[in-house]
């Protein structure tokens, strides 16, 4: 075997769970070859390199050997090298940076006040840079 279509190749080499979710990456322009933008269709053989978005990484591979067929996790440095840098690798560790207000469970809605409430909270901790700039 010469080649194989891209949504397959990353299939069986497991980057993505499904074919499905491999396909809709390709359409979503989520997946380049070479560095051009890739259809589902597009057929890939050894020496291609393959770049693909998930989430805020930028996984790289390099086409060893086209395959058709899904294999083991051990086996898939059998058919492509992982060449993704350690700085992107980093971004799947960056702490996240979330704002919850805790609300008894049965309180309902917030009333009107306990909304202004959390809205002036909110803002305290996000102000708009862009006022202070202008000053």
């Amino acid at each position: 075997m010469d080649s194989v279509r891209i949504d397959k190749f990353l299939w069986a080499i497991r980057a993505y769970k499904t074919r499905t979710d491999a396909t809709d990456a390709c359409k979503g322009s989520k997946v380049t070859l070479n560095g051009a933008d890739v259809k589902p269709s597009r057929e890939v053989k050894a020496g291609d390199r393959i770049q693909v978005r998930k989430g805020p990484v930028l996984y790289t591979y390099q086409v060893v050997a086209p395959l058709e067929k899904r294999v083991g996790a051990k086996d898939v440095p059998n058919y492509a090298l992982n060449l993704t840098p350690e700085s992107e690798l980093e971004k799947l560790h960056a702490p996240v940076e979330t704002f919850f207000i805790r609300r008894d469970r049965g309180a309902g809605r917030p009333t009107k006040k306990e909304r202004r409430d959390m809205d002036s909270l909110y803002g305290s901790f996000f102000t708009d840079d862009s006022e202070e700039e202008d000053d």
